[in-house]
């Protein structure tokens, strides 16, 4: 599973991620590739491009046994003179079923370019269940803590999440999400204040996907980035297998 599935069925995705554009699933023992552009790129809520468009792609490999590792990029831009950064991205874990209850443990390296900086990583976990899926990310390591001043320990930060999909027609598939994100490194590394709920509807057919999403922040944020307003993202994405 690429990181924007992982994002949507950590949010019904990955939409996202946080997250809005989703791959279909990987077959097992299968390499596969994605790319996918859109609007915005939205990440548990709050803009990654200065609420402009982002080109994200990447490589997958899922064995048969359930064990899976993949990499992923996206443009991100953090400030409205930002020059061109991007969001390189690197995960490994477990996915599986016991019974009717699927499941999914691993790791995700979140890799910046020196412009965006903040290296960090997640392991992650979630349980799902006719179309309800219940997820934990918790902060695992960060570069941030190289800095003068910061110091990011092992859970100091985590984001936990609740979705449901659900198909309305044939080939027409609806995900309602809400998360919650906490710790002093969101304001470091978003410039948010260190707890916020966000929460998002998304429909999606045929790689097409929209969304809006919503935090229950009571500011715009750093730059103006409008963390405050509903936003509206739509996008496609596609699957090619290697």
């Amino acid at each position: 599973m690429n990181k924007k599935q992982t994002y949507l069925s950590l949010a019904a995705a990955p939409l996202l991620t946080g997250a809005l554009l989703v791959s279909g699933p990987v077959a097992a023992g299968e390499l596969s590739a994605n790319a996918a552009v859109s609007n915005n790129y939205i990440w548990r809520g709050l803009t990654q491009t200065v609420n402009e468009a982002a080109v994200s792609g990447g490589i997958d490999y899922t064995d048969d046994s359930g064990f899976y590792v993949g990499t992923w990029a996206s443009n991100v831009s953090y400030a409205a003179d930002d020059v061109f950064s991007y969001e390189h991205d690197v995960y490994v874990g477990f996915a599986g079923e016991a019974g009717s209850v699927a499941y999914d443990v691993g790791y995700l390296y979140y890799n910046y370019d020196e412009e965006a900086e903040f290296d960090f990583g997640e392991i992650y976990g979630s349980i799902s269940i006719s179309g309800f899926t219940l997820g934990l990310n918790v902060l695992a390591n960060t570069e941030a803590d190289e800095a003068p001043g910061q110091d990011f320990g092992f859970g100091e930060a985590y984001y936990l999440y609740a979705d449901y999909g659900f198909e309305v027609k044939e080939g027409l598939e609806m995900g309602l999400h809400v998360g919650y994100h906490d710790g002093d490194f969101n304001e470091a590394f978003n410039g948010v204040p260190d707890s916020y709920v966000d929460y998002n509807i998304s429909l999606s057919k045929n790689g097409f996907s929209f969304m809006i999403t919503k935090t229950d922040l009571d500011d715009a944020g750093p730059d103006n980035l409008d963390n405050d307003e509903i936003k509206f993202v739509v996008g496609y994405s596609m699957d090619f297998e290697l």
